[in-house]
């Protein structure tokens, strides 16, 4: 997929009817010559939309009117393209723990929860948050992450969580400013609630810091994976994480995280964590696939706005102990 087709294709599949703003830039940097040729010097994981708005935003660069967000672009490569270089797409969203719940509330409690790509570690708290799936709600405060469920009936208790930890090859920290200004800037401009639902999230992680360490995905796991605690069931997960990793780097993540004891969970796009067979997604929007230790069992929207499950009978939930 050349440059162009990657912005077409994130107009048409994933800021189509979630940002109209979004649309209309991708759209408009698939076309120009000069865009595209400037992100072309860049090495392919740099080069996808989110981080480029993000940069722009960040850098308080203007993202409603393509225009202006071209005149600006072009004018200040000089300081966009080392932020391109240096940082990530880094989208920490909670509400990603809305598609999760169903799965993590099914496992033998307590668990241990290890986030690979954390971030700054806003979907260890799964036990925090409340949600609401349509009239049907589980837990109390804030933030309420809402979630559109066809096909389960939602859990009916969050999970206990005893231990939370995180691997990223670049952490943040929630009690940084300027870390936190990075989350929110990767935000998309229409989703005010998003970025109430994230300050909320980083409220909650400030008061309980997770153990997040820096360090790979595949080199760094076991050592990682060790320190959970004896009794809890180790649950390794990540979501949209492995379209940063190479190929031959997510076939070697795959490998090592069977080999521990305990669950992985997975919420990624069919095209980076292949199924041996998935049904048809609900419509043409670009989905991830829920799985559980590799069965694939639900199809997401990449902020955990909705999932459609499939993968036969939903889990009953465990309660939590006591």
């Amino acid at each position: 997929m050349t440059i162009a087709d990657a912005y077409a294709d994130f107009a048409a599949r994933e800021a189509r009817t979630v940002s109209p703003t979004y649309e209309r830039l991708a759209d408009a940097v698939a076309a120009d010559d000069e865009l595209l040729a400037r992100l072309g010097t860049l090495p392919p994981g740099k080069q996808q939309p989110n981080l480029l708005f993000g940069v722009a935003r960040l850098l308080g660069g203007p993202v409603r009117d393509p225009a202006a967000f071209r005149e600006w672009a072009l004018a200040h490569w000089p300081v966009v393209e080392p932020q391109l270089r240096t940082r990530a797409t880094q989208t920490n969203e909670p509400g990603r723990c809305a598609v999760l719940l169903p799965v993590l509330a099914a496992l033998p409690q307590p668990l241990a929860l290890l986030e690979v790509g954390a971030a700054a570690g806003l979907c260890l708290y799964p036990d925090r948050y409340a949600y609401r799936y349509g009239d049907h709600t589980v837990g109390a405060g804030e933030p309420v992450l809402d979630c559109a469920a066809t096909g389960l009936a939602p859990p009916a208790a969050r999970p206990r969580v005893v231990w939370r930890a995180g691997l990223d090859l670049n952490p943040l920290d929630v009690t940084d400013p300027a870390d936190v200004a990075w989350l929110d800037a990767l935000i998309w401009p229409e989703h005010a609630h998003r970025r109430a639902r994230l300050r909320a999230a980083v409220a909650v992680a400030a008061a309980d810091p997770p153990l997040l360490v820096r360090g790979d995905l595949v080199d760094d796991l076991p050592a990682l994976a060790a320190r959970a605690p004896a009794g809890a069931t180790l649950v390794v997960l990540h979501t949209s994480v492995l379209y940063q990793v190479p190929r031959a780097r997510r076939e070697a993540f795959v490998a090592r995280v069977t080999a521990l004891p305990g669950h992985w969970v997975a919420n990624e796009s069919p095209e980076v964590l292949s199924h041996d067979t998935l049904p048809a997604p609900p419509d043409s929007a670009r989905y991830n696939v829920l799985a559980l230790d590799g069965r694939p069992l639900a199809w997401t929207r990449s902020h955990g706005q909705a999932m459609t499950w499939f993968g036969g009978a939903a889990p009953a939930t465990s309660p939590p102990p006591g």
